[in-house]
């Protein structure tokens, strides 16, 4: 993990404690021990593990530190990203994990559990159904996924859950910077404002990574998101 240390202060200046990769550890081996029963991730080697999912995940610092988040919503987050490594770096943060998949949510449930990760609720549901109740709409100043879906159509999934001046960090590939100028028309009506595209390198990726950063500015319209498949299928 000296690896995963090295790179995170070089590349987003987070310096992390022993505690904290003591958590990356116990996350990496039973990562790996689900994996071989439960197929959560296509990616299984260690130094991949750390560079397309841990580093991955913790480039979103380079946003989020200036606006620490307090209550953030990972939507769609599969074994737990970027949502479990930003939850180390942020042990304060309340934090809510949704993803659709079983296998995945009782991963997020064990691992939370395993790290002794206070506030953390895991919740298997859609984004459109969720983005509608009172319990979760407007609730949050941070909104996060990674490769979920379209832009437009993530947009969709996640400005309802953000209050007004919170923000929306979508983890975007090499295509980031086209798709967020095809889903302006989305953000507009869905009362968030492009603020920033933030360019990532990581070691051995050759793909460009973009962090599409999203001002919260007006409250999203009481019709969205739309009834599930219907973003997908309808893009705004």
């Amino acid at each position: 993990m000296e690896t995963l240390k090295q790179y995170a202060y070089d590349l987003f200046q987070i310096s992390l404690n022993q505690n904290q990769i003591d958590a990356f550890v116990i996350y990496m081996q039973d990562l790996m021990e689900w994996n071989s029963i439960h197929n959560l991730t296509a990616i299984r080697d260690k130094e991949k593990i750390i560079t397309k999912h841990f580093l991955d995940s913790l480039s979103c610092y380079s946003i989020v530190k200036n606006k620490p988040p307090r209550r953030l919503i990972d939507i769609g987050t599969g074994a737990g990203f970027p949502g479990i490594p930003l939850k180390i770096l942020f042990p304060q943060m309340q934090l809510t994990l949704v993803e659709s998949v079983g296998k995945k949510t009782r991963f997020c449930e064990h691992i939370a559990g395993k790290l002794n990760l206070s506030n953390v609720q895991v919740i298997k549901a859609r984004a459109e159904d969720l983005g509608q109740s009172d319990e979760h709409r407007e609730q949050y100043d941070w909104a996060v996924a990674r490769a979920v879906a379209a832009m437009p159509v993530l947009m969709e999934f996640l400005l309802p859950f953000v209050s007004v001046s919170g923000a929306v960090l979508a983890q975007k590939g090499e295509t980031g910077p086209a798709e967020a100028q095809a889903a302006e028309k989305a953000i507009q009506v869905l009362g968030g404002h492009i603020r920033q595209l933030h360019k990532v390198t990581l070691p051995g990726v050759v793909e460009d990574r973009y962090l599409i950063y999203i001002d919260k500015i007006a409250s999203t319209p009481p019709q969205f998101p739309r009834r599930v498949g219907i973003p997908a299928k309808s893009p705004l």
